[in-house]
């Protein structure tokens, strides 16, 4: 069955007054999945998650959630948003729980079912021993778990998460990654970061943008299979000659790319071995290697990641 479209974007532009913030882009986000918005720091990605929320008017284009257009149905859009930005915005003189029955009150939220959301929260966002602290009191990573609550305490359709890890440790950024992972499970969202890891461990889908333009949109894997750009061998010998290792490995073809490779280990000679989709020298490189008395202590194939795919389509043209 064929999942249904929650959210879509048609030649979405943002430009103030000669800068063009975010230029024509276009996407969908089907229900239930988690999308991960790449790209460097001034790319368009809190932009674009602010007028899909409805806080930025575009200055073109059409944003349709569940069938309701922007602007003339963004109330009733918020109502099916939360929204976490990349600042949790909370009142830092409150408690914790005085302060999420206040969001709940402004939400609507009747009062026989506050008490009972807030058990829910407080047990997915593990909130349940700082319930009765001031926020002021709270590390970053803690007030970010108090601005999922507040982002889904009236349980939202769809969360819109803009940079929900940024300035964590890393075991914060683990526990964060949890709880979306489990909010996923039941939700639609879209999460912007600048962590490629934390995309790649946490979202079904990646789309990477630039200079306000989508330069990619597809699964991690995908994009590691689809995006053109050489794989490279990691090779290592004992008892090995510079000068007769690199003559050897460039007779198997004269277009493999040699470098010399630093090595943690002094006695050995490491090379990395640059090799493209269609040439593949691994096989022949090995059976070149043993004709010769050196010994192998490292040769393995080092596919592309998703740092290198990022780098290579956000500085390129």
């Amino acid at each position: 069955m064929t999942a249904v479209t929650q959210i879509k974007v048609t030649d979405l532009t943002k430009n103030y007054n000669d800068f063009c913030a975010v230029d024509k882009i276009n996407f969908k986000v089907k229900k239930g999945e988690i999308l991960g918005l790449l790209g460097p720091n001034g790319a368009g990605k809190t932009t674009t998650l602010r007028m899909v929320t409805g806080f930025f008017e575009p200055s073109e284009g059409e944003i349709t959630i569940k069938n309701l257009k922007m602007p003339d149905h963004t109330l009733e859009i918020k109502k099916l948003i939360g929204y976490l930005p990349e600042s949790a915005p909370l009142y830092h003189n409150m408690l914790v729980f005085d302060y999420l029955v206040y969001i709940a009150k402004i939400k609507g939220i009747k009062k026989d079912n506050i008490l009972g959301r807030l058990k829910e929260l407080s047990a997915l966002c593990g909130l349940s021993e700082i319930m009765h602290k001031p926020i002021s009191d709270l590390s970053k990573g803690l007030n970010q778990r108090v601005g999922l609550a507040h982002a889904m305490i009236s349980d939202p359709e769809i969360l819109i998460l803009d940079e929900p890890t940024s300035g964590l440790d890393p075991n914060q950024i683990v526990e964060i990654r949890k709880i979306i992972k489990t909010i996923g499970k039941e939700k639609t969202i879209i999460l912007s970061t600048h962590i490629l890891s934390e995309a790649e461990a946490t979202c079904d889908r990646i789309l990477i943008i630039d200079k306000g333009k989508i330069v990619a949109d597809d699964t991690s894997e995908n994009l590691k299979q689809n995006v053109q750009s050489d794989s490279f061998i990691t090779l290592s010998l004992y008892e090995a000659n510079e000068k007769e290792a690199l003559e050897l490995i460039q007779s198997i073809d004269q277009n493999i790319k040699v470098t010399i490779k630093d090595s943690s280990d002094k006695n050995a000679l490491s090379f990395k071995i640059n090799i493209s989709k269609t040439n593949d020298p691994m096989r022949k490189i090995y059976l070149k290697i043993k004709e010769t008395d050196w010994i192998i202590s490292e040769f393995k194939k080092e596919d592309q990641s998703l740092e290198n795919i990022f780098h290579k389509l956000t500085t390129e043209d």
